[in-house]
């Protein structure tokens, strides 16, 4: 009777272990590795945090149908990069502007980090009624200055800003009206040379243990 008492208990331990981790980590896609949990398809990775390997490039999905490309990975911090959209030229407008901006499912396991700061171009002046730093010395100054894409948006209104815990961790937004188009560093510190700007969007998932 204990002999199969403890093979139930193995059992049913086995069985946890296999429900905890039911699918293994993905192929990679081109040069990237693909860590646990993020999924590339249905038989790897877990289905809730879907991202896409199209031609050998890694994308993630936002649900108003925006591709981003996947820049970076950081599966120990549990973290990966975006690419921010591009600006089109002559327009001032953000590829992704017609969906809002970007816009991720709250009910998904992602989630803006806080470590990105946002370059808003081609702002409406009801924007000066926020607390971001619209001033002659804000960096989209010199984004405009110094970047192709940004050259499309000189003599407009823009502003930055660090998208810290108080804001909404799920959008960048962007409308007609108010501002159309951004570009967004990863890590930037005030002061930092323009030389050292890292482009990106930073996302972190929740674990799913």
């Amino acid at each position: 009777m204990l002999i199969i008492l403890l093979l139930f208990l193995l059992i049913t331990s086995f069985g946890q272990v296999i429900n905890a981790f039911p699918l293994s980590a993905c192929p990679n896609c081109g040069d990237f590795e693909v860590p646990y949990p993020l999924s590339t398809n249905d038989n790897c990775g877990d289905k809730r945090y879907k991202i896409y390997c199209n031609n050998h490039t890694l994308k993630f999905l936002s649900p108003t149908g925006t591709y981003y490309n996947i820049l970076k990975i950081d599966p120990n911090g549990n973290k990966l990069i975006i690419k921010p959209p591009i600006i089109h030229k002559h327009t001032c407008y953000s590829s992704d502007l017609f969906g809002g901006g970007l816009v991720l499912d709250e009910n998904l396991p992602f989630n803006i980090s806080t470590l990105n700061t946002v370059m808003l171009l081609n702002c409406s002046s009801n924007i000066l009624q926020s607390p971001l730093n619209c001033s002659s010395n804000s960096i989209c100054r010199e984004f405009e200055e110094k970047v192709e894409e940004g050259k499309g948006c000189m003599n407009t209104l823009c502003c930055h800003y660090l998208k810290d815990s108080a804001m909404n961790s799920h959008k960048i937004r962007l409308r007609l009206g108010s501002c159309t188009a951004y570009s967004c560093l990863v890590n930037f510190k005030p002061g930092d040379p323009f030389e050292t700007w890292s482009y990106g969007i930073e996302l972190q998932w929740v674990s799913p243990y």
